[in-house]
């Protein structure tokens, strides 16, 4: 999240076609689903219809496209025809999930894809078409609508393309979602990019960073386990957790109180209630806590307990590290579980 004042900085180089910020943001246009460089000659959106990210990823998880006059993903080099190719193909079929026989098709090297996407983008080829998919049915939770057609009726062409990610993420197009147990999910913006959010009315199943990898089986796992539908939306246990998690990255509260549902094994419970008793400010090894549950041996069954956990932050898998001081592995990515140390450090210190 920008602060007010380097907002209006972006915007101002928006509206003069700044050339020296191209590559260090990017701006979604609300009106119009596209995301723009800062030297975009189409018209320029109002303020408030602009989201700034600084990164294309970002902006393909807020359900964003590339736009077509200024093309965000040429710049400021050019790309080669191989990374042209991949992307326009993404674009034509953006629910497609890629397959080694798709590279083979087109003639395309899969190490040399990897490669050319990891250096222009910052992400492999599967990652940007994975954010792609992903932007599509997560942008329908973060605004809410109803019926899916009714926000791609403007600039996306295959309506039918975009319920079927919908379905492939979520368990059931939003027409089709009968009488069956019914989750709701929620888009939760933090200055460490967006989480979602998924509950019914008594308590919260799954908070993840957006972009976490692996996210969309996590959804189908638990949607599969509670024969659930899972649709746009919020309940008490949503807004519950929203404001705490408001809280938390703000430094002023660091208990969670929302209600929440622990789906798994006894063994899995009780390693993610073991979590839940570390200390804000302190850290606990995988070694540590096999032997506080009087399991020394069990170290690498916790170690992969902590990767299952759906609860990001509120069950702090972030404060377990290994043996040895370092960090460890994060589902959010290392940067954010460094981020969120530092973070509880300095809230635990000006608690004192």
């Amino acid at each position: 999240m920008f602060s007010d004042k380097k907002i209006k900085e972006y915007y101002k180089a928006l509206l003069a076609k700044n050339p020296k910020y191209d590559g260090i943001f990017y701006v979604g246009v609300k009106t119009t689903g596209v995301f723009c460089r800062s030297t975009c000659p189409a018209r320029k959106p109002k303020l408030e219809n602009c989201e700034f990210f600084t990164t294309v990823k970002e902006a393909l998880l807020a359900s964003f496209r590339p736009c077509r006059r200024c093309k965000p993903l040429s710049h400021p080099n050019q790309v080669s025809p191989i990374i042209k190719v991949l992307v326009n193909a993404v674009e034509e079929n953006p629910e497609k999930r890629w397959k080694e026989a798709d590279f083979r098709r087109l003639s395309i090297d899969i190490s040399t894809v990897r490669r050319q996407f990891k250096k222009r983008f910052g992400m492999t080829f599967v990652e940007y078409a994975r954010a792609r998919r992903m932007g599509l049915a997560l942008g329908n939770i973060r605004k809410g609508a109803p019926v899916i057609d009714a926000q791609i009726s403007t600039g996306y062409e295959s309506a039918s393309g975009f319920r079927d990610a919908f379905s492939r993420i979520m368990g059931a197009a939003p027409t089709r979602m009968g009488n069956n147990c019914i989750l709701k999910a929620s888009w939760i913006d933090t200055p460490l990019g967006a989480m979602i959010a998924i509950a019914d009315d008594d308590g919260l199943y799954l908070l993840e960073f957006a972009d976490r990898r692996g996210l969309e089986r996590e959804i189908e796992r638990l949607r599969k386990k509670l024969k659930a539908a899972i649709i746009p939306g919020e309940t008490s246990i949503i807004q519950s957790i929203e404001s705490e998690i408001s809280d938390y990255f703000a430094g002023k509260n660091f208990v969670f109180k929302t209600n929440v549902h622990l789906l798994g094994s006894t063994f899995q419970k009780l390693v993610w209630e073991e979590l839940k008793k570390i200390p804000v400010g302190d850290t606990r090894s995988y070694l540590e806590l096999a032997k506080i549950l009087k399991r020394p041996s069990a170290f690498r069954a916790i170690a992969q307990v902590n990767g299952a956990n759906q609860l990001a932050i509120v069950i702090p898998c972030h404060r377990v590290i290994n043996t040895n001081g370092e960090l460890g592995g994060y589902g959010g990515g290392i940067t954010r579980k460094q981020w969120l140390l530092n973070h509880e450090k300095l809230g635990f210190s000006l608690s004192i």
